[in-house]
């Protein structure tokens, strides 16, 4: 099977267009390494590839789920799986692009994968948090699990009920889980490995221009349209970038301009996440600058034949 090429980066930063480039050359397909992009109901939120992108190279992974299930890593590990079993068959070169580094990372180093928690545990804990709040639940889970919680603050909710939940519903810390990791899919040196790259000002302008787009697109119907679906508002979907600031103003909290600017901003936040992410974790990667990235396409394409 031909190396697969890895594409990540930063929110806005341009990985699709490299990504249908790279498929045009190479006869490949193209994974969606996004846990956003995975929601049925999510694609104008969350930037996945339009139709007459979809046309230019088959996509995999991209809104094949519902947004009332919580997808997690091993989920999309699972799916990955399965399709790396038929293009190894046909000899097709697989191209992941996304920004979750999450993902990324299961892919070449393998997952600590927690079995499945019944989803009465889950509701306890997210209806706890919902009316104690995440200071009251860190100190249940200091009582419970002290090494668990040294590692996270007290308002970090999300990873308090995972906490919490996995030791009810597997009677095992998660620290225990997290050193059970599976083998991992892909080898790290038998990949092309890129990270597409701005410098921050522009990287935080092409931010703010591309969310004002989404909402001219329809993004504010997208969301609600979640609304009207009933979503538990703890699942993924419902956390999304802009998602709570466009629901805001749906609901009369703020302004459409005053949601615009904060979902903006939790944008730009998220993109410094990103970055930082990517510093700590990807060194060995290949950078590339996005605005040099035309020009370098050619010798990209022969690195990429000549390695294999």
């Amino acid at each position: 099977m031909p190396e697969p090429i890895l594409i990540a980066g930063p929110t806005a930063s341009g990985k699709t267009q490299l990504a249908l480039s790279l498929a045009a050359e190479f006869n490949g397909v193209i994974i969606n390494t996004d846990s956003c992009q995975v929601y049925s109901e999510l694609e104008i939120i969350s930037a996945r590839p339009g139709a007459d992108e979809m046309t230019l190279a088959p996509h995999h992974l991209f809104g094949h789920v519902s947004g009332a299930v919580a997808y997690s890593t091993g989920a999309w590990l699972r799916d990955v799986q399965a399709l790396m079993k038929e293009f190894k068959a046909n000899e097709r070169r697989m191209i992941f692009v996304g920004g979750t580094g999450l993902y990324f990372q299961a892919l070449l180093e393998g997952l600590s994968e927690v079995p499945d928690i019944e989803e009465a545990v889950r509701t306890k804990w997210r209806d706890q948090a919902a009316a104690l709040g995440a200071p009251a639940l860190h100190d249940q889970l200091q009582e419970l699990d002290p090494e668990v919680a040294g590692r996270l603050k007290p308002g970090d909710t999300q990873r308090i009920i995972r906490a919490l939940e996995v030791l009810e519903g597997t009677g095992r810390s998660l620290t225990y889980w997290q050193a059970q990791k599976t083998e991992p899919l892909l080898a790290s040196g038998g990949a092309h490995r890129f990270v597409v790259t701005w410098p921050r000002e522009i990287l935080y302008q092409r931010i703010n221009q591309r969310f004002g787009q989404m909402v001219e697109r329809g993004g504010l119907d997208e969301v609600a349209a979640l609304r009207a679906f009933g979503f538990d508002r703890s699942l993924p979907i419902m956390r999304a970038l802009g998602v709570p600031e466009l629901m805001a103003h749906i609901e009369g909290e703020l302004t459409l301009d005053e949601a615009i600017e904060r979902a903006a901003q939790q944008t730009r936040r998220y993109a410094k996440r990103q970055m930082t992410w990517i510093r700590g974790n990807m060194i060995a990667w290949n950078k590339l600058a996005a605005q040099e990235m035309e020009r370098n396409l050619p010798e990209i394409v022969s690195n990429i034949h000549q390695n294999g």
